[in-house]
């Protein structure tokens, strides 16, 4: 079996296009209101979402990563909607690229992290491993988003499922 990166990363930009459609109508209260799910707002948890990608692409393409606080955005200061859009736009234009980049999907990458406990620790994964992460790891927290689009009386995000979204579909008689 084989898996087109860039096709399953279309799926998520489509998918993420739907979600800021719902996200213009809010409010900066409605944007930043807190909710006991995710990171704790729908500002924090797409910034999580965007730069978790930032750093999945980094560890795909072997780069070192500075430590999160030097990070270009961080959740603890969600950037306005609108500009996280714009953000979010400018970066998967990178993200394209790095995917279309790697030249070895199965090349096991080490690196070494400090876990949220001081511990130092070293991980190894694969490109492939990175971007199977990048791109759950967007689902798990839509799905909190939609939840709290759904507290806010947004309209609904509709069947963001694969098939229904990416499938070719014709009308036979």
């Amino acid at each position: 079996m084989n898996v087109d990166p860039l096709r399953l990363y279309a799926y998520l930009e489509k998918t993420r296009a739907l979600v800021f459609d719902r996200v213009r109508g809010l409010n900066e209260e409605q944007y930043t209101r807190a909710f006991a799910i995710g990171p704790g707002s729908i500002a924090r948890t797409l910034t999580h979402v965007m730069v978790s990608e930032w750093y999945y692409v980094q560890r795909m393409l072997g780069r070192d990563v500075p430590p999160y606080e030097n990070w270009p955005v961080n959740e603890e200061r969600p950037p306005a909607a609108a500009e996280l859009e714009r953000l979010w736009t400018n970066q998967s234009d990178e993200t394209r690229r790095a995917i279309a980049s790697i030249p070895d999907w199965n090349a096991r990458l080490s690196y070494r992290v400090t876990t949220d406990e001081g511990k130092r620790i070293m991980v190894t994964a694969t490109p492939a491993d990175q971007f199977t992460q990048l791109v759950i790891h967007e689902v798990h927290h839509r799905a909190q988003v939609a939840n709290m689009l759904r507290q806010l009386g947004a309209a609904s995000l509709g069947d963001l499922d694969y098939n229904w979204m990416m499938f070719e579909r014709k009308e036979v008689p």
